[in-house]
């Protein structure tokens, strides 16, 4: 098993090829980013549905700011859709690693349209896990979710405890574990399942209705807008900065370890924050930054359908099979979050 500091000083030194679905959207464009300073070969696509052309070009250029290398020869980017089986089949030609990202998140969404969901959460999932088999990709790392454990009471999260889903998406997100396994059972295809707790950092889009808390109250903070917080604030997540998530799908792709593979694993920290302190914790490193700012105090809604009342991760077997090592708590996460919306919001 690599470190992952070996990993990366091996990677500098042996260039391989990579595609990244939903390459456009927050977690694909931090990877596509991360792979680009590591001088590897990446293909992307997306069909922007959430994603942004502007987050690919900005992932390009913070690269080349680090890098010495060439990026123009080692990106090639394929707009094209999981939902359509031929678009995976191309985008999987000649690749060696799979970091399959592209989903339709957010618990609310999936209530409201759960048909639209299951569409590019199942049909394309099966559509990319199925191409990159055929193709003969040597790794499947696929983003899975912590909504998976649904309305399990048990703290902190293990894998192999999971309870009843309680929206459509959580629904998808396990099926996509159901399929990995059927794939290894039939085929002994390869795959490793990611199950994301709260991933936040730059280029997480804040705006619209189903933003993840972190960017949209960052946002509303640096333009003196009230927060709105879904019950009484003592709902509490397990927020992990990008770059642990970045860290284990690189030492998953390229995991040695024979035990690690068909397995799914908690990215997280193995930390627990309300959404109470969230806000005091993102209102005190703000006014820091920014001591100009009015920031009035929160307004309590109702809680929200679908959601898991309390999260938190035991991460001892991302640790144990995959040597995980999680680099950033939540304070310099947020605090490397803040400086780069403060640069880039309009």
């Amino acid at each position: 098993m690599h470190s992952y500091k070996e990993l990366r000083s091996y990677l500098l030194k042996n260039q391989h090829t990579w595609l990244i679905t939903g390459v456009a959207g927050f977690i694909g464009s931090n990877l596509l980013e991360q792979l680009l300073v590591l001088n590897q070969k990446v293909v992307g696509i997306d069909n922007f549905e959430t994603g942004y052309k502007k987050n690919i070009l900005e992932a390009i250029s913070s690269a080349q700011n680090i890098s010495e290398h060439d990026l123009e020869k080692n990106f090639t980017f394929f707009e094209g859709d999981i939902r359509n089986y031929k678009d995976c089949e191309t985008a999987c030609d000649g690749v060696e690693f799979v970091l399959h990202q592209a989903a339709l998140g957010s618990v609310p969404r999936s209530i409201e349209n759960p048909i639209r969901t299951n569409s590019t959460n199942i049909n394309g999932f099966l559509n990319i896990i199925t191409a990159a088999m055929r193709e003969n990709v040597k790794r499947f790392v696929y983003a899975a979710s912590s909504s998976t454990y649904g309305d399990h009471p048990d703290l902190p999260k293990i894998e192999d405890r999971i309870g009843r889903p309680l929206s459509p998406y959580a629904v998808t997100k396990y099926v996509n574990e159901l399929y990995a396994q059927v794939f290894k059972e039939n085929y002994g295809f390869k795959t490793i399942g990611l199950r994301y707790f709260n991933i936040f950092g730059k280029r997480q889009d804040p705006e619209g209705a189903y933003a993840a808390v972190i960017p949209k109250w960052i946002s509303k903070m640096l333009s003196n807008q009230m927060v709105s917080i879904n019950g009484d604030g003592e709902t509490s997540r397990d927020f992990c900065f990008i770059d642990n998530a970045i860290q284990i799908n690189l030492l998953a792709a390229c995991t040695t370890n024979e035990q690690a593979l068909n397995e799914v694993y908690n990215v997280a920290l193995n930390d627990r924050t309300s959404l109470n302190d969230l806000f005091f914790l993102l209102k005190a490193k703000i006014l820091k930054k920014k001591p100009n700012l009015n920031i009035p105090e929160p307004e309590y809604l109702d809680f929200r359908r679908g959601d898991v009342r309390h999260s938190l991760a035991d991460i001892s077997k991302a640790k144990t099979l995959l040597s995980y090592d999680p680099k950033y708590r939540i304070s310099e996460g947020l605090d490397r979050s803040i400086d780069w919306y403060v640069e880039n919001l309009k």
